[in-house]
């Protein structure tokens, strides 16, 4: 390889001659041969630039460090080549504009948490108006027939909903295998095996089938809607939309919404047929429960006001969902980053906010009596 640095020097007299190429890739090599010469013994510094070939912004920014180093000594450079000199005039410019990067003074403790507060209590505002714009799309979305996008919302039905309905069952399926083979160890230490089935039936139909089932939603559908939407966002979609005059609460936020509320039901009545047949398998295999015996005592001893509380949960729960997953998907900034971000805290916002709402419904049906 071309040798592309000679340093030479004589009489209090430093001469550093360039050629070739001086790339980024090159000039490692000798700086480290620049920093071991004694400035002591040097009085003038030539550096010769005639002989090169090419230089790069990485070499123009050497050279510069070169005449700072020497700042204090004569320094001469050579150079005859016009589109070297304004490589070196561009550097030096922006290196003299460039302000040395200022470590942040330390912020105390009471201005941490305030300003944690303070993020806090911003989304929470962004969130009320959001939920302040859905009502009043809903209204007016609701005056007249013509405003319901059917078509839209049979599509979300499908994705939402029909395409989980294997997830959700699968999932459930497993729960009341699970709790039912975990439940059967004890109750036949106490030759107690037939009360397996009210304990399945009430867990399962209040309380399991709605919160499983909506924790599968707000992993699957929950997410699809932040992602969708943000990508959206992120390529101008949403701009467009309302450049054409259509409004996207109308056409994305709401028939999401919608279709989400109208299947939960439907979702929970799956996962509460496939959890009890998950737990009726487990009773008769190890309890000796026939199934006969099993839907019997179920018809029994469970009444249908359990069945019907979980019902009821699911609107709750798919608007909770479909709605944060929206919210998140319309505050995604523009980078991809700011799509995974979003995604994770919307499933995790969406499932907290389940589990929230259904304590509160736990609370209220036990005051009542229900």
């Amino acid at each position: 390889m071309q040798k592309t640095l000679t340093i030479h020097l004589d009489d209090n007299k430093l001469l550093l001659k360039f050629q070739g190429e001086l790339t980024l890739y090159k000039i490692a090599r000798y700086e480290k041969s620049v920093d071991e010469i004694n400035q002591e013994l040097v009085k003038e510094v030539y550096i010769d630039l005639d002989e090169l070939t090419y230089i790069d912004t990485a070499a123009a920014i050497f050279i510069h460090n070169i005449e700072n180093k020497f700042h204090n000594k004569a320094v001469k450079l050579q150079c005859k080549n016009k589109t070297f000199q304004s490589t070196l005039k561009l550097v030096e410019h922006n290196l003299q504009n460039y302000k040395e990067f200022k470590t942040p003074p330390n912020i105390s403790l009471i201005e941490k948490v305030g300003k944690i507060f303070f993020n806090y209590y911003s989304g929470f505002i962004a969130f009320i108006e959001f939920f302040g714009r859905l009502f009043a799309t809903n209204i007016q979305y609701l005056t007249c027939w013509k405003n319901i996008r059917l078509k839209e919302i049979a599509f979300e039905i499908n994705e939402s909903a029909f395409k989980a309905l294997g997830i959700v069952a699968l999932t459930s399926f497993l729960i009341g295998l699970v709790i039912a083979y975990q439940s059967a160890y004890q109750l036949k230490i106490y030759g107690a095996n037939i009360y397996i089935v009210d304990m399945l039936g009430i867990s399962i139909f209040r309380e399991l089938a709605p919160v499983i089932t909506a924790i599968v939603i707000a992993g699957r559908s929950g997410s699809a809607y932040t992602a969708q939407i943000g990508s959206m966002k992120i390529t101008q979609e949403l701009d467009a939309m309302r450049t054409m005059g259509f409004e996207p609460f109308a056409f994305l936020v709401v028939p999401r919404i919608v279709a989400l509320v109208i299947m939960m039901p439907l979702l929970i009545f799956v996962a509460d047929i496939m959890a009890i047949l998950g737990g009726m398998i487990v009773a008769n295999v190890d309890l000796n429960i026939t199934p006969e015996l099993f839907i019997d005592r179920l018809n029994r001893v469970v009444a249908a006001k359990h069945f019907f509380v979980g019902i009821v949960k699911g609107p709750f729960f798919a608007f909770l969902i479909a709605s944060i997953g929206i919210y998140r998907g319309l505050i995604v900034k523009d980078d991809t980053q700011s799509i995974g971000f979003n995604t994770t805290k919307s499933v995790v916002e969406s499932i907290f906010a389940v589990i929230v709402c259904d304590a509160v419904f736990s609370i209220a049906f036990t005051n009542l009596g229900i």
